[in-house]
């Protein structure tokens, strides 16, 4: 079923790319896709939201005298076709030119076979609405029977999707990907002194489904961390350290992503800008870009553009290595791409697969215990941050550590510095790094940052 879907969509993207050269495109590239996705809610042991939907979609880029134009369609028919290529060839008529525009150096794309990379799980499609509700609830009761002070919640809810992929590009490439992916989130809630509800959450997901968590665990996991936020207080504003939990210090590494993407750099929003092969983190740092990972979520056997993935250090023990490029910001800036283009809608940009701030050897348990006083941060709210200075503010809540030990929940707070400061500061990385998302980094310390509270 799985590979007559593919040759399916590899069929028809084929035909609409033939079709638009006849058109008169100099350049044309074509993306299909299809999928189906399941989304089950409980709340207090009761369905609360069943949603379930299939989508198709096809999307075409034209480029033709140096001008450039995209069209995307969910209308498969005849009809909506036609539409589909008589509206890309009118738009490239209308567009501006760009001597940067063009497709990938056909010398440089990615040949079959392409690398085997197991991103999809044919047990995921099994699960309809009965055994994801099934799930969901047996994952909220485990939260609610943990602890008699769990008596409220907002919800636990799997979800799971399967898609399929096909671009067939002008300039000789053909390929096809499967993938699949799976989630479950519990987020109970339980009451404090005055009346106030505290809220906590805990989630696994992953591409295939033995790697998920186990549902009674996620559950637990989840009241054990909505109970440690009882009795919450600000702190006086100080200078301390800071120790980020995995699940925020993946956002400290998405954030600085969009400041190494070649789009960020040509735009001068940046920076990074003309930082490369000088020092941007800690020499305790390694940033690494790697699509081949098996079974990650951020793989893929070729980029958007056709080209083989390749793994990229963006950040070798401190330094600045590269930037992340397509070809499009590869001309604007001179260089070559990195193999680090993304497709969406028909338009190309660069972008990230799996981005992962690698581990140190370091137990998260002995990190904090080395900390003498400071605060661990488990959730942060709002985004301050400028991309162009690097100034960094947000809301953020957590525990105060005291003697290396985590002695009271800690909420209403502040942390500010400077990105460029934070990642040279950060002074301690742990074991523990997940990979429950494309982005991904393990605990680490920051040796100094404002925390603002009473």
């Amino acid at each position: 079923m799985a590979e007559e879907e593919s040759k399916e969509l590899l069929e028809l993207a084929s035909m609409l790319v033939e079709r638009a050269r006849r058109a008169g495109a100099d350049v044309a590239e074509v993306t299909a896709r299809s999928g189906w996705e399941l989304s089950a809610k409980v709340r207090l042991g009761q369905p609360e939201l069943i949603e379930e939907a299939g989508h198709k979609s096809v999307a075409l880029r034209v480029i033709k005298d140096q001008r450039v134009a995209i069209t995307a369609t969910s209308d498969r028919t005849p009809s909506g076709l036609d539409r589909l290529i008589d509206d890309a060839m009118m738009l490239a008529g209308l567009s501006e030119p760009d001597e940067f525009a063009g497709p990938a150096d056909p010398k440089l794309l990615c040949t079959a076979p392409h690398p085997e990379l197991r991103l999809l799980d044919p047990t995921v499609e099994s699960i309809d609405a009965a055994a994801a509700i099934e799930k969901a609830i047996a994952a909220e009761r485990a939260a609610q029977s943990f602890d008699e002070r769990i008596t409220l919640s907002e919800g636990a809810t799997f979800a799971r999707t399967v898609g399929t992929s096909a671009m067939v590009l002008s300039g000789g490439f053909s390929g096809a990907q499967r993938g699949s992916y799976a989630s479950l989130v519990v987020s109970p809630v339980t009451e404090d002194d005055g009346g106030k509800k505290r809220r906590g959450f805990y989630w696994t997901a992953a591409r295939h489904l033995d790697q998920l968590e186990e549902t009674e665990f996620v559950g637990e996991e989840a009241a054990r961390r909505t109970l440690a936020k009882l009795g919450a207080k600000k702190v006086e504003t100080s200078e301390a350290p800071v120790v980020f939990d995995p699940d925020v210090s993946r956002s400290l590494v998405g954030t600085f992503a969009g400041c190494i993407l070649g789009g960020a750099i040509w735009r001068k929003s940046s920076y990074l800008i003309d930082r490369e092969g000088t020092p941007v983190a800690s020499p305790l740092v390694t940033i690494v870009d790697d699509p081949l990972l098996e079974r990650a979520p951020g793989s893929r056997a070729y980029d958007g553009e056709g080209l083989r993935s390749r793994r990229t250090v963006v950040v070798g023990d401190g330094v600045l290595e590269t930037y992340l490029l397509d070809s499009y910001s590869a001309r604007k800036l001179g260089r070559e791409s990195t193999a680090s283009a993304g497709r969406g809608g028909g338009s190309v940009s660069p972008s990230t697969s799996n981005l992962h701030l690698l581990p140190g050897k370091t137990s998260r348990d002995d990190l904090i215990s080395s900390t003498k006083r400071g605060l661990y941060v488990t959730e942060m709210m709002g985004f301050g941050f400028n991309a162009i200075t690097g100034d960094f503010s947000r809301g953020a809540s957590g525990f105060w550590i005291e003697d290396g030990k985590l002695t009271f929940p800690v909420s209403e707070v502040t942390i500010s510095s400077n990105l460029d400061d934070m990642l040279k500061g950060i002074d301690a990385v742990a074991s523990d790094l997940e990979t429950k998302t494309a982005t991904a980094a393990p605990t680490l310390r920051v040796a100094k940052m404002t925390i603002a509270g009473t």
